[in-house]
């Protein structure tokens, strides 16, 4: 899926769990990591908040932004982000971000 001329993009997610989903909904992000990963839509990392650690941080390298739109079409990550729903809050989503020369 990769395409070799497309720049890869940043999303990034802030989300708790509901009380008491915390294993339920790691493994969902597991999960839904497994499937993009193994379709070559992107990449995660999953970060835990050192002060408030209920609160995660969820970076998202997709490939392109083919491979994101071929990801939201996809049943069994649709699947993965409809449970998903049903076990965090999310705090804030950033759907892509553009990095900043320094």
């Amino acid at each position: 899926m990769q395409e070799s001329t497309s720049k890869e993009i940043l999303s990034v997610a802030v989300f708790e769990p509901h009380a008491g989903k915390e294993q339920e909904c790691l493994a969902a992000v597991r999960e839904l990591a497994g499937i993009l990963a193994a379709k070559e839509f992107s990449r995660d990392r999953l970060f835990r908040d050192a002060a408030e650690a209920h609160r995660y941080v969820l970076a998202r390298y997709w490939v392109s932004e083919s491979a994101r739109r071929q990801a939201l079409e996809d049943p069994a990550a649709l699947r993965c982000w409809a449970r998903m729903a049903e076990l965090i809050d999310s705090i804030k989503v950033y759907e892509s971000l553009e990095e900043v020369p320094l």
